[in-house]
């Protein structure tokens, strides 16, 4: 197997096990996984537009609205259209959604248990490469569909 195939391979293994494992503790919370993987990114960074959550999980529209949707039932979002622009759509946690992070978090914490133990390697050098390759993909990715 060449670098790339090795690569993929790894990735796809391993981010398929890892989200399962990731999976079968949300469900406690009632949570899928993309519907956490949104709440990660508001837990980050609050009040961000639709646009741009999807633009931070590559997803478009018509996925990402169903999932703010299903969290604004379960009183975790709440969406408002922009004064200015209706068009804008604004996601804020509501007080349970900001409280459910450390709930999560707690429960999830079994995982940074796991990766600190890996030897020889610094998470942080890991998830950097992996930023880097993620942004080399999209712009590749990009170039390949005409966009520049």
């Amino acid at each position: 197997m060449n670098p790339s195939q090795n690569l993929a391979l790894h990735l796809y293994s391993s981010s398929r096990i890892f989200i399962q494992l990731i999976q079968s503790r949300l469900k406690e919370f009632g949570l899928t996984y993309p519907q956490y993987l949104v709440l990660a990114v508001l837990w980050k960074e609050d009040g961000l537009r639709v646009n741009e959550i999807g633009q931070r999980l590559e997803l478009d529209s018509g996925t990402l609205t169903p999932l703010l949707k299903k969290l604004e039932a379960m009183n975790y979002v709440k969406r408002q259209r922009g004064e200015a622009d209706e068009r804008t759509v604004t996601a804020e946690l509501t007080y349970p959604g900001k409280s459910l992070q450390s709930k999560v978090e707690a429960h999830l914490m079994k995982f940074d248990e796991l990766l600190s133990e890996i030897q020889d390697l610094s998470l942080d050098s890991i998830n950097q490469s992996l930023v880097e390759l993620l942004e080399s993909l999209k712009s590749l990715k990009n170039s390949e569909n005409g966009k520049t």
